[in-house]
């Protein structure tokens, strides 16, 4: 029992002592604690306290770099203010100087116009004098001189009645030329043109020019693929966001104006990309060909024509001659040719069918030889059409002998349809044709792969082949070229010649 006292005697010292080391323990973390806790708030309150000396330093400065540019702003607006000042101060001297000028002159009109009244004054006593003198001379008073004159202006009338006269009777000798005149100014005026004169346009703008890179692709791939696929050149030089079309013929530029307005337009552009869009392209183009062929038939009235011919003669609506649309021509000339036959008593419907396909040669005359209108019967006759309305088509050029009447009025209709004041424009004619003039003696050099006549013609830039002219040939070229051009051709100003020699090194990483 003694032990077991013991034992719970030491247990209990021990459970003290372990309490009273772990008081002391807590007591002393807790006091270290605290004590970093201090010293973590003063390093806080040390650190704010260094801010805020930075932020008032920062905002001082911030204040005096505003306060510096408004005094430079103030000094700016003073010395524009000087300027206007002395502006409006010379502008004041200089109308002081000008008002001066016109009073001095109001001056000397004045005085001119004083000597002018004297002289006036002058004249009129010369004059009476005159009177006088003249009254004693001849012996006759004033009233006596008018009779004589009178009767001598009489005379006079009669001569003139008695020609005039004459004239009534040659004019009265010419009443059936003039009714003949009459039937064609009544067919003139009773067809109005809504257009008389169409000019193709052959450019395609574009958003950007960074859009003209994408079109030329890369080592000009696309650029190839769509001159293959349509047939026309593309032309990109400095016009800011545009590319030019450039073909002969206006179908072939029609459906790539399409094509580069939906690739464009998507902004995918890649030769694969670039055949689908030329077949969409072109599918539209038949159809809108098609479309006004047949609006130009229901617009005269005029039914059974064959397909074919219907295709041609929407085709003309791409097509201008000096200036004035093709299609549109026609239909006039077809209106123009029925009221003639009305009025002669001809066959209406004949006039009209042959004045719509007397220029159906021109949709193919680029792909025939020939003149348009022998081309023209040749299409009408494989077609079907009566024997008088190819003799009318093959006869509106005096190419055949007109056989029928109305052979005879498409001839006039024709006429008057292409001569008509406005129809034409022969000046566009002799323009293009200069520019391609131009072109032609830039390609006629050795070495030349490309020539495009840009800015109106007034320079001609040539691309030639670096393979085959170094570069003091293209110095040379330039020369050569502006040389024939100086003895060959006529222009207004001057050209400009630009030679462009290009190296290109293509290869892929594969």
């Amino acid at each position: 029992m003694d032990n077991t006292g013991y034992v719970v005697a030491i247990s209990s010292a021990v459970g003290v002592v372990a309490f009273i080391l772990g008081f002391a323990l807590r007591r002393l973390t807790t006091e270290a604690k605290t004590r970093k806790s201090r010293e973590a708030a003063e390093n806080l309150l040390a650190q704010a306290r260094t801010r805020l000396q930075e932020a008032e330093i920062e905002a001082k400065e911030s204040a005096l770099r505003l306060r510096e540019e408004a005094e430079r702003g103030l000094a700016r607006k003073r010395s524009e203010l000087e300027k206007q000042e002395r502006r409006v101060q010379q502008r004041r001297t200089s109308l002081d100087r000008r008002f001066d000028q016109l009073e001095q002159r109001v001056q000397k009109l004045d005085g001119r116009q004083q000597n002018l009244d004297a002289r006036q004054t002058e004249l009129q006593q010369l004059y009476e004098k005159e009177v006088e003198e003249l009254e004693r001379i001849s012996a006759l008073t004033k009233e006596e001189a008018t009779e004589v004159l009178l009767q001598r202006v009489e005379a006079d009338a009669r001569q003139d009645m008695a020609q005039v006269l004459r004239q009534v009777q040659e004019e009265a000798k010419e009443q059936g030329e003039r009714k003949a005149r009459e039937i064609i100014t009544l067919a003139i005026q009773r067809v109005a043109s809504d257009q008389v004169a169409e000019t193709t346009v052959s450019t395609v703008p574009l958003p950007s020019d960074e859009m003209k890179g994408r079109i030329i692709g890369r080592g000009g791939r696309n650029i190839r693929a769509i001159e293959n696929a349509t047939g026309v050149d593309l032309m990109i030089d400095d016009t800011p966001e545009a590319v030019t079309l450039s073909s002969f013929d206006p179908v072939r530029r029609e459906v790539a104006r399409i094509t580069m307005q939906k690739l464009v337009l998507d902004g995918r552009i890649h030769p694969a990309r670039i055949e689908r869009v030329v077949k969409k392209a072109q599918q539209e183009v038949a159809a809108v060909i098609e479309e006004e062929g047949k609006s130009a038939m229901y617009e005269l009235g005029l039914h059974g024509l064959h397909p074919e011919l219907i295709k041609l003669l929407g085709q003309l609506k791409y097509r201008t001659s000096y200036g004035q649309n093709v299609l549109m021509h026609s239909i006039e000339s077809a209106h123009i040719a029925s009221i003639m036959a009305t009025e002669l008593g001809a066959n209406v419907n004949l006039a009209k069918e042959a004045g719509l396909l007397h220029d159906i040669g021109k949709a193919v005359s680029h792909e025939v030889e020939g003149p348009h209108a022998r081309i023209g019967a040749d299409l009408a006759e494989r077609y079907g059409r009566p024997p008088e309305v190819v003799n009318a088509i093959a006869a509106h050029h005096c190419e055949e002998e007109a056989q029928t009447l109305e052979a005879v009025l498409i001839q006039a209709a024709d006429a008057i349809s292409g001569a008509r004041p406005g129809a034409r424009r022969e000046t566009l004619e002799s323009y293009i044709k200069r520019l391609e003039a131009l072109e032609n003696v830039a390609s006629s050099f050795d070495g030349v792969e490309k020539s495009f006549a840009i800015q109106a013609g007034r320079e001609i830039r040539i691309v030639v082949k670096p393979k085959e002219i170094d570069d003091l040939g293209i110095i040379t070229l330039s020369r050569d070229v502006a040389k024939k051009v100086e003895e060959s051709l006529q222009y207004p100003g001057q050209i400009k010649v630009t030679v462009i020699r290009e190296m290109r090194a293509v290869d892929y990483a594969k």
